[in-house]
Protein backbone atom coordinates (compact mmCIF):
# COMPACT_ATOMS: atom_id res chain seq x y z
CA UNK A 1 0.00 0.00 0.00
CA UNK A 2 1.46 3.09 -0.68
CA UNK A 3 1.38 6.65 1.29
CA UNK A 4 -1.75 8.10 1.56
CA UNK A 5 -3.48 11.59 2.78
CA UNK A 6 -6.82 11.81 2.49
CA UNK A 7 -8.09 15.73 2.95
CA UNK A 8 -11.33 16.62 4.38
CA UNK A 9 -13.24 19.39 4.83
CA UNK A 10 -14.75 21.02 8.18
CA UNK A 11 -17.13 23.35 6.67
CA UNK A 12 -17.89 26.69 7.12
CA UNK A 13 -17.55 26.72 10.91
CA UNK A 14 -20.90 25.04 12.23
CA UNK A 15 -19.73 21.49 14.05
CA UNK A 16 -23.88 20.67 13.21
CA UNK A 17 -22.68 20.46 9.19
CA UNK A 18 -20.12 18.16 9.23
CA UNK A 19 -20.73 14.54 7.65
CA UNK A 20 -20.82 11.85 9.10
CA UNK A 21 -18.69 10.07 6.36
CA UNK A 22 -15.68 13.24 7.67
CA UNK A 23 -16.63 12.29 11.37
CA UNK A 24 -15.35 8.58 10.59
CA UNK A 25 -12.84 9.33 8.20
CA UNK A 26 -11.00 11.53 11.23
CA UNK A 27 -11.73 9.03 14.18
CA UNK A 28 -10.19 5.91 11.74
CA UNK A 29 -7.00 7.91 10.88
CA UNK A 30 -3.67 6.88 12.23
CA UNK A 31 -3.22 11.00 12.65
CA UNK A 32 -5.32 14.46 11.90
CA UNK A 33 -3.80 17.56 10.69
CA UNK A 34 -5.10 20.85 10.69
CA UNK A 35 -4.07 24.19 8.84
CA UNK A 36 -4.99 25.87 11.75
CA UNK A 37 -6.88 25.59 15.30
CA UNK A 38 -8.31 29.04 14.14
CA UNK A 39 -11.81 27.08 13.39
CA UNK A 40 -15.20 27.27 15.29
CA UNK A 41 -15.52 23.52 14.22
CA UNK A 42 -12.08 22.70 15.97
CA UNK A 43 -13.57 22.88 19.45
CA UNK A 44 -16.11 20.62 18.96
CA UNK A 45 -13.80 17.86 17.24
CA UNK A 46 -12.70 16.54 20.91
CA UNK A 47 -16.77 15.32 21.44
CA UNK A 48 -16.06 12.98 18.52
CA UNK A 49 -12.56 11.49 20.24
CA UNK A 50 -10.35 13.41 17.63
CA UNK A 51 -7.12 15.56 18.81
CA UNK A 52 -5.71 17.41 15.58
CA UNK A 53 -2.09 18.75 15.85
CA UNK A 54 -2.17 21.92 13.92
CA UNK A 55 0.58 23.31 11.26
CA UNK A 56 0.03 27.11 12.95
CA UNK A 57 3.44 26.74 14.05
CA UNK A 58 4.52 27.37 10.37
CA UNK A 59 2.57 30.40 10.01
CA UNK A 60 5.21 32.42 12.72
CA UNK A 61 8.11 30.48 10.34
CA UNK A 62 7.52 32.29 7.10
CA UNK A 63 7.07 35.60 6.19
CA UNK A 64 4.64 35.26 3.77
CA UNK A 65 1.21 32.54 3.13
CA UNK A 66 2.99 31.49 -0.66
CA UNK A 67 5.88 29.96 1.65
CA UNK A 68 3.48 29.16 4.71
CA UNK A 69 1.98 26.65 2.29
CA UNK A 70 4.56 25.28 0.32
CA UNK A 71 5.75 24.26 3.65
CA UNK A 72 2.70 22.90 5.02
CA UNK A 73 2.62 20.80 1.48
CA UNK A 74 6.02 19.18 1.78
CA UNK A 75 5.26 18.41 5.51
CA UNK A 76 2.64 16.06 5.04
CA UNK A 77 3.82 14.59 2.09
CA UNK A 78 6.96 13.72 4.31
CA UNK A 79 4.90 12.42 7.49
CA UNK A 80 2.67 10.54 4.96
CA UNK A 81 5.72 8.17 3.40
CA UNK A 82 7.11 8.10 7.43
CA UNK A 83 3.62 6.96 8.40
CA UNK A 84 3.77 3.32 10.11
CA UNK A 85 2.51 0.43 7.46
CA UNK A 86 1.79 3.73 5.12
CA UNK A 87 -1.54 4.16 7.68
CA UNK A 88 -3.59 6.96 6.12
CA UNK A 89 -3.11 10.36 7.53
CA UNK A 90 -5.72 13.06 7.70
CA UNK A 91 -5.26 16.70 6.81
CA UNK A 92 -8.62 18.57 7.35
CA UNK A 93 -9.02 22.30 6.39
CA UNK A 94 -11.47 24.82 6.99
CA UNK A 95 -14.40 25.32 4.34
CA UNK A 96 -14.57 22.87 1.87
CA UNK A 97 -11.07 21.90 0.46
CA UNK A 98 -11.33 22.85 -3.60
CA UNK A 99 -12.61 26.39 -2.53
CA UNK A 100 -9.54 28.95 -1.40
CA UNK A 101 -7.47 26.58 -0.13
CA UNK A 102 -4.04 26.61 -1.59
CA UNK A 103 -2.25 23.98 0.46
CA UNK A 104 -4.89 21.54 -1.49
CA UNK A 105 -3.98 22.65 -4.36
CA UNK A 106 -0.35 22.06 -4.10
CA UNK A 107 -0.80 18.66 -3.00
CA UNK A 108 -3.17 18.07 -6.38
CA UNK A 109 0.00 18.77 -8.29
CA UNK A 110 2.95 17.57 -6.48
CA UNK A 111 1.37 13.91 -4.71
CA UNK A 112 1.23 12.41 -8.09
CA UNK A 113 4.97 12.58 -8.49
CA UNK A 114 5.93 11.97 -5.17
CA UNK A 115 3.94 8.37 -5.36
CA UNK A 116 1.47 9.57 -2.61
CA UNK A 117 -2.61 8.78 -3.13
CA UNK A 118 -4.18 11.78 -2.77
CA UNK A 119 -7.98 11.91 -1.84
CA UNK A 120 -10.31 14.99 -1.51
CA UNK A 121 -13.26 14.46 0.26
CA UNK A 122 -16.12 17.38 0.55
CA UNK A 123 -17.14 19.46 3.24
CA UNK A 124 -19.78 22.63 3.57
CA UNK A 125 -18.04 25.95 1.85
CA UNK A 126 -18.59 28.83 3.13
CA UNK A 127 -20.40 29.36 -0.41
CA UNK A 128 -23.04 27.33 1.14
CA UNK A 129 -23.69 29.66 4.00
CA UNK A 130 -23.17 32.59 1.65
CA UNK A 131 -26.02 31.56 -0.87
CA UNK A 132 -28.72 31.43 2.07
CA UNK A 133 -27.43 34.02 4.32
CA UNK A 134 -26.70 36.80 1.86
CA UNK A 135 -29.78 35.60 -0.30
CA UNK A 136 -28.72 35.22 -3.55
CA UNK A 137 -28.96 32.54 -6.53
CA UNK A 138 -25.86 32.27 -8.16
CA UNK A 139 -27.22 31.38 -11.16
CA UNK A 140 -27.88 34.75 -11.76
CA UNK A 141 -24.35 34.98 -12.45
CA UNK A 142 -21.73 34.95 -9.61
CA UNK A 143 -17.98 35.40 -9.13
CA UNK A 144 -15.29 34.43 -6.35
CA UNK A 145 -12.44 36.39 -5.92
CA UNK A 146 -9.42 36.23 -3.66
CA UNK A 147 -9.26 39.83 -1.82
CA UNK A 148 -5.22 39.05 -1.50
CA UNK A 149 -5.21 39.19 -5.81
CA UNK A 150 -8.48 41.01 -6.65
CA UNK A 151 -7.84 43.89 -9.40
CA UNK A 152 -10.73 45.80 -10.62
CA UNK A 153 -10.18 44.56 -14.58
CA UNK A 154 -11.93 41.11 -13.22
CA UNK A 155 -14.74 43.25 -11.71
CA UNK A 156 -18.12 42.92 -13.53
CA UNK A 157 -21.07 44.07 -12.24
CA UNK A 158 -23.32 42.28 -13.72
CA UNK A 159 -22.21 39.42 -12.04
CA UNK A 160 -22.69 38.66 -7.75
CA UNK A 161 -19.65 38.75 -6.23
CA UNK A 162 -17.67 37.26 -3.38
CA UNK A 163 -14.82 38.39 -2.19
CA UNK A 164 -13.55 35.96 0.49
CA UNK A 165 -9.86 36.04 2.30
CA UNK A 166 -10.66 39.56 3.91
CA UNK A 167 -8.52 38.95 7.12
CA UNK A 168 -8.25 42.59 8.03
CA UNK A 169 -8.64 45.84 7.49
CA UNK A 170 -5.36 46.40 5.53
CA UNK A 171 -7.23 43.64 3.33
CA UNK A 172 -10.43 45.34 3.29
CA UNK A 173 -8.68 49.00 2.68
CA UNK A 174 -7.27 47.18 -0.67
CA UNK A 175 -10.47 45.75 -1.43
CA UNK A 176 -12.29 49.06 -0.76
CA UNK A 177 -9.92 50.91 -3.68
CA UNK A 178 -10.01 47.97 -6.40
CA UNK A 179 -14.09 48.67 -5.99
CA UNK A 180 -13.76 52.05 -6.16
CA UNK A 181 -11.83 51.97 -9.49
CA UNK A 182 -15.90 50.32 -10.70
CA UNK A 183 -18.10 51.27 -8.48
CA UNK A 184 -19.32 54.44 -6.78
CA UNK A 185 -18.15 55.51 -3.71
CA UNK A 186 -21.67 54.63 -1.80
CA UNK A 187 -22.44 51.68 -3.61
CA UNK A 188 -23.91 49.31 -0.96
CA UNK A 189 -21.71 46.35 0.03
CA UNK A 190 -21.98 43.93 2.90
CA UNK A 191 -19.68 42.35 4.83
CA UNK A 192 -20.46 38.88 6.66
CA UNK A 193 -18.47 37.28 9.30
CA UNK A 194 -18.68 33.93 10.67
CA UNK A 195 -21.47 32.90 8.36
CA UNK A 196 -23.82 30.67 10.00
CA UNK A 197 -21.50 30.31 13.04
CA UNK A 198 -24.20 30.49 15.78
CA UNK A 199 -23.24 32.93 18.24
CA UNK A 200 -20.05 34.55 16.06
CA UNK A 201 -22.08 35.44 13.01
CA UNK A 202 -22.58 39.28 12.01
CA UNK A 203 -23.75 40.33 8.83
CA UNK A 204 -23.35 44.57 8.07
CA UNK A 205 -24.23 46.22 5.58
CA UNK A 206 -22.42 49.67 4.42
CA UNK A 207 -21.36 52.11 1.69
CA UNK A 208 -18.20 51.05 0.42
CA UNK A 209 -16.16 54.00 1.59
CA UNK A 210 -16.58 52.54 4.69
CA UNK A 211 -15.17 48.92 4.06
CA UNK A 212 -12.28 49.57 6.22
CA UNK A 213 -13.70 51.41 9.07
CA UNK A 214 -15.81 48.67 10.82
CA UNK A 215 -14.16 46.20 13.15
CA UNK A 216 -14.69 42.36 13.73
CA UNK A 217 -12.50 40.88 9.72
CA UNK A 218 -10.43 37.58 10.45
CA UNK A 219 -10.42 34.16 9.00
CA UNK A 220 -14.14 33.95 8.18
CA UNK A 221 -15.21 37.27 6.58
CA UNK A 222 -16.07 38.04 3.24
CA UNK A 223 -17.06 40.92 1.37
CA UNK A 224 -20.48 40.38 -1.00
CA UNK A 225 -20.94 42.85 -3.99
CA UNK A 226 -24.56 42.43 -4.87
CA UNK A 227 -24.93 42.19 -8.63
CA UNK A 228 -26.50 45.49 -10.49
CA UNK A 229 -28.42 45.64 -14.39
CA UNK A 230 -27.27 49.87 -13.98
CA UNK A 231 -25.61 50.05 -17.47
CA UNK A 232 -23.52 53.26 -15.61
CA UNK A 233 -21.57 51.11 -13.47
CA UNK A 234 -20.48 49.62 -16.75
CA UNK A 235 -19.39 52.82 -18.09
CA UNK A 236 -15.50 52.49 -16.73
CA UNK A 237 -15.24 49.03 -18.12
CA UNK A 238 -13.03 48.57 -22.04
CA UNK A 239 -15.67 45.54 -22.57
CA UNK A 240 -18.60 48.41 -23.12
CA UNK A 241 -16.18 50.67 -24.62
CA UNK A 242 -15.41 47.55 -27.31
CA UNK A 243 -19.57 46.82 -27.30
CA UNK A 244 -20.69 50.23 -28.37
CA UNK A 245 -18.35 50.47 -31.23
CA UNK A 246 -19.64 47.44 -32.37
CA UNK A 247 -22.97 48.45 -31.86
CA UNK A 248 -22.33 51.42 -33.81
CA UNK A 249 -21.01 49.98 -36.48
CA UNK A 250 -24.24 47.42 -37.04
CA UNK A 251 -26.76 47.47 -39.21
CA UNK A 252 -28.97 48.64 -36.01
CA UNK A 253 -26.27 51.65 -35.37
CA UNK A 254 -25.54 54.84 -36.31
CA UNK A 255 -25.64 55.48 -40.14
CA UNK A 256 -22.00 57.65 -40.35
CA UNK A 257 -20.52 55.14 -38.26
CA UNK A 258 -21.30 52.31 -40.75
CA UNK A 259 -19.91 53.95 -44.07
CA UNK A 260 -16.66 54.97 -42.26
CA UNK A 261 -13.73 53.25 -43.76
CA UNK A 262 -9.61 53.52 -43.07
CA UNK A 263 -8.95 55.39 -45.61
CA UNK A 264 -12.06 58.07 -44.76
CA UNK A 265 -11.07 58.18 -40.91
CA UNK A 266 -7.26 58.52 -41.50
CA UNK A 267 -6.86 62.66 -41.66
CA UNK A 268 -8.87 61.76 -37.96
CA UNK A 269 -6.34 59.55 -36.05
CA UNK A 270 -3.94 62.56 -37.32
CA UNK A 271 -5.90 65.43 -35.69
CA UNK A 272 -6.83 63.64 -32.65
CA UNK A 273 -3.18 63.17 -32.29
CA UNK A 274 -2.45 66.36 -32.62
CA UNK A 275 -5.48 67.80 -30.33
CA UNK A 276 -3.85 65.79 -27.53
CA UNK A 277 -0.74 67.37 -27.96
CA UNK A 278 -2.14 70.48 -27.43
CA UNK A 279 -3.61 69.30 -24.27
CA UNK A 280 -0.17 68.46 -22.76
CA UNK A 281 1.31 71.90 -24.05
CA UNK A 282 -1.63 73.83 -22.76
CA UNK A 283 -1.13 71.27 -19.28
CA UNK A 284 -4.76 70.94 -19.56
CA UNK A 285 -5.38 67.33 -17.44
CA UNK A 286 -9.22 67.49 -17.86
CA UNK A 287 -9.62 68.52 -21.28
CA UNK A 288 -6.65 66.11 -21.97
CA UNK A 289 -8.83 63.74 -20.43
CA UNK A 290 -10.91 64.14 -22.89
CA UNK A 291 -8.65 64.27 -26.40
CA UNK A 292 -7.43 60.76 -25.22
CA UNK A 293 -10.72 58.89 -25.20
CA UNK A 294 -11.11 60.75 -29.04
CA UNK A 295 -8.45 59.31 -30.04
CA UNK A 296 -8.94 55.91 -27.86
CA UNK A 297 -12.16 55.68 -30.21
CA UNK A 298 -9.94 56.40 -33.53
CA UNK A 299 -8.24 53.19 -32.55
CA UNK A 300 -11.47 51.60 -31.68
CA UNK A 301 -12.98 52.06 -35.07
CA UNK A 302 -9.96 50.59 -36.69
CA UNK A 303 -9.63 47.93 -34.99
CA UNK A 304 -13.56 47.37 -35.43
CA UNK A 305 -13.04 47.35 -39.28
CA UNK A 306 -10.99 44.22 -39.03
CA UNK A 307 -12.80 42.41 -36.57
CA UNK A 308 -15.79 42.79 -39.08
CA UNK A 309 -13.55 41.24 -41.35
CA UNK A 310 -12.14 39.14 -39.69
CA UNK A 311 -8.75 39.54 -39.34
CA UNK A 312 -7.95 40.90 -36.02
CA UNK A 313 -9.79 42.33 -32.99
CA UNK A 314 -8.96 44.97 -30.21
CA UNK A 315 -8.04 42.53 -28.21
CA UNK A 316 -5.84 41.11 -30.54
CA UNK A 317 -4.15 44.49 -30.24
CA UNK A 318 -3.97 44.86 -26.67
CA UNK A 319 -2.49 40.97 -26.83
CA UNK A 320 0.29 41.55 -29.12
CA UNK A 321 0.94 45.08 -27.68
CA UNK A 322 1.53 43.36 -24.36
CA UNK A 323 3.47 40.51 -25.87
CA UNK A 324 6.12 43.82 -26.80
CA UNK A 325 6.11 45.26 -23.85
CA UNK A 326 6.98 42.26 -21.79
CA UNK A 327 9.74 40.72 -24.67
CA UNK A 328 11.34 44.30 -24.96
CA UNK A 329 11.68 45.15 -20.75
CA UNK A 330 13.56 41.64 -20.20
CA UNK A 331 15.61 43.46 -17.53
CA UNK A 332 11.84 44.51 -15.96
CA UNK A 333 9.79 40.82 -16.72
CA UNK A 334 13.09 39.08 -17.16
CA UNK A 335 16.36 38.31 -15.73
CA UNK A 336 18.30 41.08 -17.52
CA UNK A 337 18.99 44.78 -15.39
CA UNK A 338 19.48 48.09 -16.53
CA UNK A 339 20.98 50.32 -14.34
CA UNK A 340 19.41 53.14 -16.01
CA UNK A 341 17.52 55.17 -18.52
CA UNK A 342 20.15 54.29 -21.31
CA UNK A 343 20.36 51.10 -20.42
CA UNK A 344 17.30 50.22 -20.44
CA UNK A 345 16.81 51.90 -23.93
CA UNK A 346 19.62 49.78 -25.25
CA UNK A 347 17.37 46.63 -23.69
CA UNK A 348 15.15 47.93 -25.71
CA UNK A 349 16.73 48.19 -28.82
CA UNK A 350 18.57 44.88 -28.95
CA UNK A 351 14.66 42.85 -28.26
CA UNK A 352 13.37 44.57 -31.13
CA UNK A 353 16.15 43.81 -33.26
CA UNK A 354 15.54 39.80 -31.81
CA UNK A 355 12.06 40.54 -32.63
CA UNK A 356 13.22 40.91 -36.03
CA UNK A 357 15.44 37.90 -36.31
CA UNK A 358 12.53 35.78 -34.51
CA UNK A 359 10.11 36.93 -37.82
CA UNK A 360 12.70 35.82 -40.26
CA UNK A 361 13.94 39.46 -41.04
CA UNK A 362 17.69 39.98 -41.32
CA UNK A 363 19.20 42.85 -39.52
CA UNK A 364 22.11 42.35 -42.16
CA UNK A 365 20.20 43.35 -44.72
CA UNK A 366 17.80 46.24 -43.23
CA UNK A 367 18.74 49.73 -43.95
CA UNK A 368 19.81 51.49 -40.81
CA UNK A 369 17.21 53.89 -41.71
CA UNK A 370 14.38 51.48 -41.64
CA UNK A 371 11.34 51.84 -38.86
CA UNK A 372 10.76 55.45 -39.29
CA UNK A 373 6.84 56.26 -39.76
CA UNK A 374 6.74 57.79 -43.92
CA UNK A 375 4.21 60.15 -43.04
CA UNK A 376 5.76 61.90 -39.77
CA UNK A 377 6.15 65.51 -39.74
CA UNK A 378 9.31 66.59 -41.59
CA UNK A 379 10.95 67.79 -38.86
CA UNK A 380 10.48 65.06 -36.39
CA UNK A 381 11.50 62.06 -39.39
CA UNK A 382 14.52 64.92 -40.05
CA UNK A 383 15.09 64.37 -36.32
CA UNK A 384 15.29 60.27 -36.10
CA UNK A 385 16.70 59.62 -39.59
CA UNK A 386 19.88 61.89 -38.12
CA UNK A 387 19.40 59.74 -34.68
CA UNK A 388 19.88 56.73 -36.53
CA UNK A 389 23.04 57.77 -38.86
CA UNK A 390 24.53 59.14 -35.72
CA UNK A 391 24.26 55.63 -34.29
CA UNK A 392 26.78 53.86 -36.55
CA UNK A 393 28.98 57.24 -36.86
CA UNK A 394 27.72 58.86 -39.12
CA UNK A 395 28.22 62.32 -37.69
CA UNK A 396 30.16 65.24 -36.56
CA UNK A 397 32.47 65.00 -33.53
CA UNK A 398 31.10 67.91 -31.56
CA UNK A 399 28.71 70.71 -32.32
CA UNK A 400 30.71 73.03 -33.96
CA UNK A 401 30.44 71.04 -37.24
CA UNK A 402 26.73 71.56 -36.81
CA UNK A 403 27.01 75.24 -36.87
CA UNK A 404 29.52 75.47 -39.62
CA UNK A 405 27.00 73.45 -41.85
CA UNK A 406 24.02 75.81 -40.65
CA UNK A 407 26.27 78.67 -42.08
CA UNK A 408 27.20 76.84 -45.50
CA UNK A 409 23.60 76.10 -45.81
CA UNK A 410 22.42 79.26 -44.89
CA UNK A 411 25.34 80.51 -46.99
CA UNK A 412 24.27 78.72 -49.61
CA UNK A 413 19.77 79.94 -49.46
CA UNK A 414 21.64 83.36 -49.90
CA UNK A 415 22.52 82.62 -52.94
CA UNK A 416 20.10 81.04 -54.29
CA UNK A 417 17.35 83.66 -53.77
CA UNK A 418 20.19 86.56 -54.28
CA UNK A 419 20.65 84.59 -57.90
CA UNK A 420 17.00 84.50 -58.45
CA UNK A 421 17.07 80.33 -58.59
CA UNK A 422 13.96 78.65 -59.35
CA UNK A 423 11.43 78.67 -56.17
CA UNK A 424 12.45 75.08 -56.49
CA UNK A 425 16.01 75.08 -56.68
CA UNK A 426 15.23 77.80 -53.41
CA UNK A 427 13.26 75.66 -51.48
CA UNK A 428 15.66 72.67 -51.49
CA UNK A 429 18.16 75.02 -50.13
CA UNK A 430 16.00 75.79 -47.26
CA UNK A 431 15.13 72.09 -46.67
CA UNK A 432 18.95 71.44 -46.34
CA UNK A 433 19.01 74.41 -43.86
CA UNK A 434 16.42 73.26 -41.84
CA UNK A 435 17.72 69.44 -41.54
CA UNK A 436 21.32 71.22 -40.35
CA UNK A 437 19.24 73.13 -37.55
CA UNK A 438 17.56 69.93 -36.59
CA UNK A 439 21.20 68.58 -35.76
CA UNK A 440 21.64 71.01 -34.01
CA UNK A 441 18.90 70.25 -31.58
CA UNK A 442 19.73 67.16 -31.33
CA UNK A 443 23.59 67.95 -30.05
CA UNK A 444 21.80 70.12 -27.54
CA UNK A 445 19.36 67.36 -26.57
CA UNK A 446 16.27 68.78 -27.75
CA UNK A 447 13.14 68.17 -29.65
CA UNK A 448 13.00 70.41 -32.75
CA UNK A 449 9.51 69.55 -32.83
CA UNK A 450 9.05 70.08 -29.31
CA UNK A 451 11.04 73.56 -29.57
CA UNK A 452 9.42 74.64 -32.66
CA UNK A 453 6.13 74.10 -31.07
CA UNK A 454 7.32 76.63 -28.05
CA UNK A 455 8.09 79.31 -30.23
CA UNK A 456 5.28 78.72 -32.21
CA UNK A 457 2.95 79.07 -28.58
CA UNK A 458 5.24 82.30 -27.40
CA UNK A 459 4.38 84.04 -30.88
CA UNK A 460 0.60 83.19 -30.56
CA UNK A 461 0.64 84.54 -27.11
CA UNK A 462 2.75 87.96 -27.89
CA UNK A 463 0.68 88.60 -31.25
CA UNK A 464 -2.10 88.49 -29.39
CA UNK A 465 -0.90 90.70 -27.13
CA UNK A 466 -0.66 92.96 -29.86
CA UNK A 467 -4.32 92.73 -31.15
CA UNK A 468 -5.52 93.36 -27.60
CA UNK A 469 -3.44 96.36 -26.75
CA UNK A 470 -4.32 97.84 -30.15
CA UNK A 471 -8.22 97.06 -29.85
CA UNK A 472 -7.80 98.90 -26.57
CA UNK A 473 -6.42 102.11 -28.63
CA UNK A 474 -9.80 101.51 -31.01
CA UNK A 475 -7.18 100.51 -33.50
CA UNK A 476 -6.76 97.36 -35.45
CA UNK A 477 -3.07 94.73 -36.56
CA UNK A 478 -4.55 95.43 -40.09
CA UNK A 479 -4.58 99.66 -39.73
CA UNK A 480 -1.57 99.99 -37.59
CA UNK A 481 2.19 100.52 -38.91
CA UNK A 482 5.05 97.74 -38.40
CA UNK A 483 6.58 100.52 -35.72
CA UNK A 484 3.35 100.60 -33.80
CA UNK A 485 3.15 96.88 -33.42
CA UNK A 486 6.98 96.31 -33.11
CA UNK A 487 6.87 98.88 -30.16
CA UNK A 488 3.97 96.32 -28.19
CA UNK A 489 5.77 92.98 -29.66
CA UNK A 490 8.51 94.61 -27.22
CA UNK A 491 6.93 95.09 -24.50
CA UNK A 492 4.88 91.67 -24.54
CA UNK A 493 8.41 89.93 -24.46
CA UNK A 494 9.84 92.64 -21.54
CA UNK A 495 11.58 90.54 -19.16
CA UNK A 496 12.33 87.92 -21.68
CA UNK A 497 15.65 86.38 -22.15
CA UNK A 498 14.45 85.07 -25.52
CA UNK A 499 14.82 86.84 -28.66
CA UNK A 500 12.03 86.87 -31.66
CA UNK A 501 9.38 88.99 -33.10
CA UNK A 502 10.36 91.02 -36.49
CA UNK A 503 13.42 92.48 -35.17
CA UNK A 504 14.28 90.47 -32.20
Amino acid sequence: MSASITVVGLGSGNPDRLTIGIIKTMQRASKVYVRTLSHPVIAALNEFQVNPESFDHVYEAHDTFPEVYESIASALINLARAAEDNREIVYAVPGHPMVAEATVRLLRERCPGENVTLTVLGGESFLDEAFVRLGFDPIEGFQLLDAAELQASVLQPQLHTLIGQVYDMFTASEVKLALMELYPDDYPVIVGHALGVEGEEAIQRVPLYELDRIEGYGNLSLVYVPRSDDSQLRQRTFARLHEIVGILRSPEGCPWDREQTHESIRKNLIEETYEVLETIDEDDPEHMQEELGDLLLQIMLHSQMEEELGTFTVYDVIQALNDKLIFRHPHVFGKSSAKDAESALQNWEQMKAEEKRLKGLSPEKASVLDGIPRDLPALMKAYKLQKKASKVGFDWDNIEGVFQKIEEELGELRQAVAEGQSAEDTALELGDLLFAVSNAARFIGADPEESLSRTNRKFVSRFSYIEEQLALQGKSVEGSTLDEMEALWQAAKSGSSHSGGIHG
